[in-house]
């Protein structure tokens, strides 16, 4: 008896988009992994994958797209280019917290707003001296969002300062508030469904202008993909150095696949496979949904309190082919994790959830 294909629900890297296979392939027939990064065949997936994003996101003008090595990239260059001071930093689980502790690793004053996991965030307060405020969409480790309302409620308090969002696990389901924010970033190896290995870091206008300022006013802001050298290449669709040439290509590819699919589609399909989720397990007596407040719930990464089910869970549902994620950190052996991305299809959640009703 052959073995059942496994679906990887870990929040990330997580299972693989259906159609990456063949756009691979395709790849290597066409020699895209050999590729100089300073040909013209490079420079056409660059600005390929730019069109793509701009086309799914609807990304206005006075926005600029980089492509670097990951999303914790982007914690750091963010610090180095953004914040000459003062940063400030809505933390909520071990991935806002990460990106809160690199601030102060560089040398800048890092304040936060702290909530317990497995809660949200409400009240928008103002920073005063805050050059910027970083918010976690959607924290993987807990699986608790932060919606768009908050960040516009931020922007409103804090006119002065850049709003950075970390939509690394939120991406592409939810929509970035371009009027509210500053910088958007995530990385491909979560809800782009690919491998592992490119970070996309979205900035306007706003940002060039302020770490312009402080490379003039004498301030380090990096050895490498400073936001000056990334923009300038980006002008000639190059980055500063070799990039992952095929993640980019990929990257593109995928964007296409989305667009034909519709993007109104894929999130109408993740929120129905979330409240599905969430439906299930309010229901069930052994487990139970992690985050209790349903406005704060996450419809991308969902989490679980299995207790001491959780091995004969996962055990349970490994033996039917689906992996969870596990807990994260301390949680690791009393909660298991959902990803509930595009390559997650309908018919797997239906599935898992029939899978999670008659487990007892």
């Amino acid at each position: 008896m052959s073995k059942l294909p496994i679906v990887n629900f870990t929040p990330g890297p997580s299972q693989i988009f259906y159609t990456v296979e063949d756009h691979i392939r395709t790849a290597f027939r066409k020699g895209i992994p050999s590729v100089s990064h300073r040909s013209k065949t490079f420079e056409q997936a660059f600005q390929h994958t730019t069109t793509g994003l701009k086309d799914l996101f609807q990304i206005p003008d006075g926005w600029h797209i980089f492509f670097v090595s990951s999303a914790t990239e982007i914690w750091e260059r963010s610090i180095q280019n953004l914040v000459a001071g003062h940063s400030h930093h809505f933390v909520n689980g071990a991935f806002s917290s990460k990106f809160h502790e690199f601030s102060g690793l560089l040398g800048r004053v890092n304040g936060k707003t702290e909530a317990a996991e497995g809660e949200g965030f409400s009240q928008p307060f103002e920073f005063p001296g805050a050059e910027l405020i970083a918010v976690t969409q959607n924290e993987t480790s807990t699986g608790v969002r932060t919606g768009n309302d908050f960040i516009a409620g931020l922007r409103a308090k804090n006119p002065e300062a850049l709003i950075v969002v970390d939509g690394v696990s939120s991406l592409p389901h939810l929509q970035p508030d371009f009027q509210n924010i500053d910088s958007v970033f995530f990385s491909v190896q979560k809800g782009f469904g690919m491998p592992a290995g490119l970070g996309v870091w979205m900035v306007n206008e706003r940002c060039l202008e302020v770490s312009n300022k402080m490379t003039s006013k004498g301030h380090f802001t990096g050895t490498y993909h400073t936001l000056q050298a990334l923009a300038s290449n980006a002008k000639k669709f190059q980055t500063p150095s070799t990039p992952n040439v095929l993640g980019i290509w990929l990257l593109g590819k995928v964007c296409e696949d989305f667009l034909r699919r519709g993007i109104d589609n894929i999130r109408k399909e993740t929120l129905y496979k979330s409240v599905l989720l969430y439906q299930t397990l309010d229901k069930h007596k052994l487990i139970q949904p992690f985050v209790n407040n349903l406005v704060h719930r996450s419809e991308t990464v969902l989490v679980a309190n299995s207790g001491n089910q959780t091995e004969r869970l996962n055990n349970y549902l490994l033996s039917h082919g689906l992996q969870p994620g596990d807990g994260y950190g301390n949680k690791k052996s009393s909660q298991l994790r959902f990803a509930n991305f595009p390559a997650h299809s309908r018919e797997v959640y239906e599935k898992l959830c029939d899978l999670i009703t008659v487990f007892e």
